[in-house]
């Protein structure tokens, strides 16, 4: 089981004139693995509102997830992925490597999208689009590698660097080491 918290980054949704479907999207695919959302919130698109939910969120040693959605294109105002990089360690760039390469599969606009993931502490952050539509595809696309994400951010992860073993005179390791 680990923890999520959901920030949706929105104008129009902080200001209640607009609902939050994509946020609901969130909570609806993460239910669907071994994760509970622990935190829920809309804030505008404001760099600064942005970054302090995410590094209170991962300072507070609860979640072990926080996935944003919205402010990820290219608008003056979308600035999730600045607000992001402001607080993360280090960047794990092969989550919005994976959400745009299978994004690219159903429409071109999909390298417009800025979306960006790393790590603060023990927590990881991954930005996802806007669109409920969006969400769902490039959730769906990460979600495989979350799990043993979290784990390995944990320290729980199984030992990655065993001795290879001989698998029909080929050598290789477990399916989850990188």
């Amino acid at each position: 089981m680990f923890t999520v918290s959901i920030l949706t980054v929105s104008d129009k949704g902080s200001q209640g004139k607009r609902e939050d479907k994509s946020g609901d999207a969130i909570r609806e695919m993460v239910s669907q693995m071994d994760a509970r959302v622990v935190d829920y919130a809309i804030v505008p698109d404001e760099r600064d509102m942005i970054s302090k939910k995410l590094a209170g969120w991962a300072d507070s040693g609860k979640v072990d997830m926080v996935i944003t959605t919205g402010g990820t294109g290219l608008a003056p105002r979308d600035v999730t992925p600045e607000a992001t990089l402001d607080v993360v360690d280090r960047i794990a760039p092969g989550f919005a490597e994976v959400m745009r390469a299978e994004s690219l599969k159903k429409t071109p606009h999909a390298m417009l999208s800025r979306a960006v993931a790393g790590i603060r502490k023990k927590t990881l952050i991954v930005n996802l689009p806007g669109s409920p539509k969006a969400v769902r595809e490039c959730l769906e696309a990460i979600m495989p590698a979350l799990p043993h994400a979290v784990e390995t951010l944990r320290g729980e992860a199984s030992e990655c660097a065993e001795t290879p073993k001989a698998v029909g005179g080929k050598t290789g390791r477990g399916d989850k080491c990188a």
